[in-house]
């Protein structure tokens, strides 16, 4: 089996990320699941826990092959809608039929929809894959009280810019962090990742 994972932290443009995940999408679940992937629950958990209706639609933003939805859908969610950059993750996202809409989108790009007030970019931002600009996408598009559930794995953390990202919206009261938590990610090679919660005010 290829291994993707030591390939995915480092830093590219979008059209050399999208062609590194059309390429990992066959391996993905595996390679990952073999380390015990762990973010995707604790985020599901995590955005549970504040969320005020478990049907209103949730945006899983980088939804990959669906490993993240099919998280969120364990926890309860009901009606969740996906977008990825790579088509080929978006074939794996299809097949675990836990997707209202599943869209693919262009790095930067508007959202196909709006009409979230809950939100998910579950090991999403950081080196190797999406900047922290995602975030004030993200956030820009929630309604007031909307929340965004995300993750940052020990490599994202280890740039300043993105818990920067964070600090923008909650220093001046724009957003509530209503959930922070460094945990398990991919335990089986000891990475850890932080989960957050923000509320948009």
């Amino acid at each position: 089996m290829t291994k993707f994972l030591d390939k995915a932290y480092t830093a590219r443009d979008a059209a050399s990320t999208r062609v590194l995940y059309d390429d990992w999408a066959a391996s993905y679940e595996a390679e990952v699941g073999e380390h015990g992937y762990a973010t995707p629950a604790r985020c599901a958990d995590a955005l549970k826990h504040y969320a005020d209706d478990m049907r209103a639609p949730l945006l899983d933003f980088g939804c990959g092959t669906g490993l993240s939805g099919l998280a969120l859908k364990l926890a309860g969610f009901e009606t969740i809608d996906g977008v990825d950059l790579s088509a080929e993750m978006l074939e794996g996202a299809h097949a675990k039929g836990v997707y209202r809409h599943l869209d693919q989108i262009e790095a930067g790009a508007e959202l196909p929809r709006k009409d979230y007030a809950l939100c998910a970019a579950i090991g999403v931002i950081g080196a190797g894959a999406a900047p922290i600009e995602v975030l004030h996408i993200l956030m820009r598009a929630l309604p007031r009280d909307g929340k965004l559930v995300f993750s940052f794995n020990d490599h994202a953390l280890e740039e300043p810019a993105n818990e920067a990202g964070v600090a923008e919206w909650t220093d001046c009261g724009a957003a509530r962090l209503l959930f922070k938590e460094h945990g398990p990610h991919l335990p089986g090679i000891g990475l850890k990742s932080n989960v957050y919660v923000l509320e948009k005010a």
